[in-house]
Order: C-alpha cells, then structure tokens, then sequence
C-alpha cells in the first residue's frame, strides 16, 4: 500500500504564522548538529528553486506565444474553424 503525505493548511494563516514558523525552523536548523538534516533541507530548498525557475520559464514561454497569436489576430492571420478543416483536409499525409 503506497502511502502519500498530505500536507493541509489552515485557512486561519497569517503571516505572523508564517514568521513563527520560519523563525522555528532557523532555530532547528542553526541547533542542528546532524549533516545529513541540513544537507536534507538544503537539497529540498534548491529542488523548490529549480520548481520555481521551471514554471517562470514555462510561463514566460506562454506570454510569448499569446503575445504571437495578439499580433496575428490583429494583423488579420486568423480563419475560422470551417477554413483550418479546409485546409487541413488539402494536406498530404
């Protein structure tokens, strides 16, 4: 049986939550002695970088496709749906 973590936040949150909860986490971390732990949180906070880096490349991809189909649209290079059938039947596959 695979078991999944689930991790539920409550809608109560503040960010004096937020600020308890780093700050507690500053303490385990500069009161830790154990390699491995601090090793385990840093791997974990990189891997939450590249997350982050991922998603804005994603979505600056995707403003600049919107951006391209904007610029079409405006320039008159659009057809209707009945015309992309046309056109996509005329093609030799």
């Amino acid at each position: 049986m695979k078991q999944k973590l689930y991790i539920y936040r409550s809608k109560n949150k503040n960010s004096m939550d937020i600020q308890a909860e780093i700050k507690w986490i500053e303490n385990a971390l500069s009161e830790s002695k154990d390699p491995t732990f601090v090793e385990a949180v840093k791997s974990m906070i990189k891997s939450m970088k590249k997350v982050k880096e991922t998603l804005s490349s994603e979505q600056m991809h995707e403003d600049t496709l919107m951006a391209e189909a904007e610029a079409d649209i405006k320039a008159g290079r659009v057809c209707s749906i009945k015309e992309a059938h046309k056109i996509a039947d005329s093609w030799e596959l």
